[in-house]
């Protein structure tokens, strides 16, 4: 019998196949991407954006709940 050349498959290649290395590859890519535009992106994005910080956000007014009740019509 003749020798499998090394590039055929033989069923001694335990390895991923070719299209698992090259997903592997571009998901690889595609985060480390996401995690340098998030570090380097500038612009102000991220969590600090939606819970407004120590003195970021205006004074809380305290109203009375008399300012928030309907009037009164004594005509009866």
């Amino acid at each position: 019998m003749a020798d499998l050349p090394s590039g055929s498959g033989s069923s001694n290649d335990t390895g991923p196949p070719r299209w698992v290395k090259v997903f592997g590859i571009i998901a690889l890519a595609l985060a480390l991407l996401f995690v340098v535009l998030m570090l380097f992106g500038g612009g102000t994005h991220g969590p600090g954006r939606h819970t407004g910080g120590i003195g970021t956000s205006p004074p809380v007014r305290l109203v009375a709940a008399e300012e928030h009740a309907l009037p009164v019509d004594d005509r009866r």
